[in-house]
């Protein structure tokens, strides 16, 4: 006669379906980790110290960003574009909602999206960003760029901030502010590159404030209207990244180490750009940190962050 104990094993077992769900998510979790490791991103350097499987989480939540990012910036007509992302939206549905997704990314985020707590919400204004992007290539006004990178980077923190576990909720404002103090330097970086795929994110009415034109940006014009131009955007990046750390929950610091490394890679990567200037203009110019650089950052804002009194000891993050 079987005793409660060994009928509750055997009920417990996994049957032979769901192993194959269990088989088919870890594949999943390894597409997803691949096409982070694979895409030579900061991301990955703000990841190192994470638990296994949040890192898995955010790992899949990184890679369906770049997956549908990538379609964005492919060389495939609009229509194939938007009915790549049309897809997408079903793939969002079915992992947040249904249950049924096919893709081996959405898969991955499924299970983020169990485990820790992934905001649907949050994913579809990722998605609706990059619609956006497929059409819009000028900014008229701050405002509008704003709104552009609250959806593109603010709502892949907002995604995140589940991910690590924060309990405040000034968490997601520190999420929003330094999505867009990411995003503002990502944009300054990516002027010519992005120029050459006539996209001009700068806004027009800033370009009017110094003298500029959009003929003058897609053409690489170097000179001190560029140069204070390019200062002038640095500065409002700086500004993010203040506001980030100004509410930034002290009882959600640990939870945020990856953030705030992330937050202090691209710090050093805006002081590149602010030392370079104008030369930021000119095709060929991107500036890039060294994996060495980044690992520096890594370990140094694990350092303040973990460590008794770090923070007084080592210089800010940021």
């Amino acid at each position: 006669m079987a005793t409660a104990t060994s009928i509750r094993s055997v009920s417990s077992r996994p049957t032979p379906s769901e192993h194959l769900v269990a088989e088919h998510t870890l594949e999943s979790r390894k597409a997803a980790s691949a096409v982070t490791a694979g895409s030579g991103s900061n991301f990955s350097f703000a990841f190192l110290f994470m638990p296994k499987l949040r890192r898995q989480a955010i790992h899949a939540v990184y890679a369906y960003c770049r997956v549908v990012d990538d379609i964005v910036d492919s060389d495939d007509p609009v229509e194939v574009k938007e009915a790549g992302l049309a897809k997408w939206e079903d793939e969002l549905y079915a992992a947040f909602v249904s249950g049924k997704p096919q893709h081996p990314v959405a898969i991955a985020l499924a299970d983020a999206h169990r485990r820790f707590g992934v905001r649907y919400e949050d994913a579809l204004l990722v998605l609706r960003g990059c619609q956006a992007d497929l059409h819009k290539r000028r900014y008229k006004t701050w405002a509008e760029l704003y709104d552009y990178c609250y959806h593109v980077a603010s709502a892949v923190g907002l995604m995140c901030i589940e991910l690590f576990g924060c309990k405040h909720p000034d968490a997601r404002q520190y999420a929003v502010h330094l999505g867009q103090a990411l995003q503002l330097t990502n944009i300054l970086r990516d002027i010519a590159e992005d120029a050459a795929r006539d996209r001009i994110y700068l806004p027009q009415d800033l370009l009017a404030e110094f003298g500029l034109t959009e003929a003058d940006i897609l053409a690489g014009k170097r000179g001190t209207a560029s140069l204070w131009l390019v200062r002038h955007l640095a500065a409002r990046a700086r500004k993010e990244y203040a506001l980030a750390k100004a509410v930034l929950p002290p009882s959600d610091r640990r939870a945020l180490l990856p953030a705030e490394i992330m937050g202090s890679i691209y710090f050093r990567l805006l002081e590149e750009v602010e030392r370079r200037g104008d030369e930021v203009l000119v095709a060929g110019s991107r500036c890039r940190l060294s994996s060495r650089r980044k690992i520096e950052r890594a370990l140094h804002t694990f350092a303040s962050v973990l460590l008794p009194f770090g923070d007084r000891l080592l210089s800010p993050a940021y």
